[in-house]
């Protein structure tokens, strides 16, 4: 007679075999949450075998994901032993390539930044100039946190144009000459030979923003607003990048109001000719004032300039009008505007507030929330280190891991 197999109860409550967490890989994803446990309460929740729950826990100790954290009470004799995820075990290089600016950084497992550089550097001047500086900065930041390669788990890089991220390859970026097709992983390998990651920029942004400070909501649009426009989609809790990589690119979602406006792209009318930081500053321009680019605006609009807070009202409503159509399509809960013009345009979001509230389905507007990013200038730092660790957490990669050097 053979019994029946062990059974696990869920998160949410249902049961589920056992043999789904047999391995150390899926054993480890209940410690990521950082909560102590014995081995005991491991076994009584996933309904293995103390000596499984024991042999897996001393892999884990063993790789230094897992570390003890103190004991528990006792009940008579000695204390059993807690343990817990320790995200110093390893570290991340996260990079937040901009078109003016890089940010290097290094992050713990858990998303902490540990150290981190500003560069002033133009995307324009090429993957060889760009991702060259990239590697010199990040090895100087493992050696200023004390962390040698092999602690490196792995790099991920946000880029600011479409991305196959399959490959990580930037794929006709229309302000990146040079990128189209550069093998970016390969790249860094030569030099860091770990795992390298390679999204857009937005993408990155939204994964970053949704994990610092939004992790309850699945449904969640992050809106980039600088020298160009774009979307971050999260829905049901994942990240989606469409066929392409292109999903998100709202900035050349054709707005009625610019009929005559000419955008880069060579069509009429996208939402970035109209909103983006740029755009506005030239309409500014047409008015006599003196604005070349989205700080020029915001400085304006800080200043009390009535025409630069009409301009920038006016881009939200432009926003909220492409925005509106969006709410009604993917139903989100949270949007969150962002970029260097998004974060400090408290006007640009009261106007796509304006429109998306009164063009939106009641129903999709009766729970959502409009409000500007927390987690700023870091956003993308923080989402190039959670794609990362999504990846080298996953438990195929720690079974894969441990197996290597079991």
């Amino acid at each position: 007679m053979t019994s029946a197999p062990e059974k696990a109860p869920g998160k949410d409550g249902s049961v589920q075999d056992a043999g789904s967490l047999s391995r150390a890989g899926d054993l480890f994803q209940l410690l990521r949450d950082g909560h102590a446990r014995t081995r005991a309460e491991l076994a009584i929740t996933t309904g293995l075998a103390r000596s499984t729950v024991a042999s897996r826990i001393d892999a884990l100790m063993n790789s230094g994901l897992v570390g003890p954290a103190g004991e528990a009470s006792s009940s008579g004799g000695r204390p059993p032993s807690r343990f817990a995820f320790n995200p110093a075990a390893r570290v991340v290089l996260a990079v937040d390539v901009g078109a003016t600016h890089v940010i290097v950084a290094v992050t713990d497992l858990g998303g902490t930044i540990l150290a981190e550089r500003r560069l002033a550097q133009q995307v324009a001047d090429g993957p060889d100039a760009v991702l060259g500086r990239v590697v010199k900065e990040g090895r100087e930041l493992l050696t200023e946190t004390g962390r040698a390669l092999e602690d490196l788990a792995g790099i991920g890089i946000g880029l600011p144009g479409p991305v196959e991220h399959d490959t990580g390859r930037p794929v006709k970026p229309p302000i990146m000459p040079g990128w189209d097709g550069f093998d970016v992983v390969r790249y860094m390998q030569r030099s860091l030979p770990v795992p390298v990651l390679v999204d857009n920029d937005v993408n990155i942004m939204a994964l970053g923003e949704r994990t610092a400070y939004w992790p309850d909501h699945d449904n969640l649009l992050f809106i980039k607003i600088a020298t160009g426009i774009g979307a971050g989609i999260i829905s049901s809790g994942e990240l989606q990048r469409g066929a392409n990589g292109t999903a998100g690119d709202l900035g050349h979602v054709r707005v009625p109001r610019g009929d005559d406006v000419l955008c880069r792209c060579g069509n009429y009318g996208c939402l970035e000719a109209l909103a983006s930081g740029p755009a506005v500053a030239r309409q500014l321009q047409a008015q006599g004032l003196e604005a070349s680019n989205g700080g020029d605006v915001l400085r304006l609009v800080a200043e009390g300039n009535l025409q630069a807070i009409q301009a920038l009202r006016q881009a939200g409503r432009d926003v909220g009008d492409v925005l509106a159509t969006v709410v009604n399509l993917l139903n989100p809960s949270m949007i969150v505007i962002g970029g260097s013009v998004g974060e400090a345009g408290e006007h640009l979001v009261a106007g796509i507030r304006e429109v998306v509230y009164r063009r939106s389905l009641p129903l999709a507007t009766s729970h959502l929330r409009i409000g500007i990013s927390m987690a700023g200038d870091q956003a993308a730092i923080l989402g190039a280190s959670q794609m990362v660790t999504q990846h080298v957490l996953s438990p195929a990669v720690i079974e894969a891991t441990l197996q290597a050097t079991g």
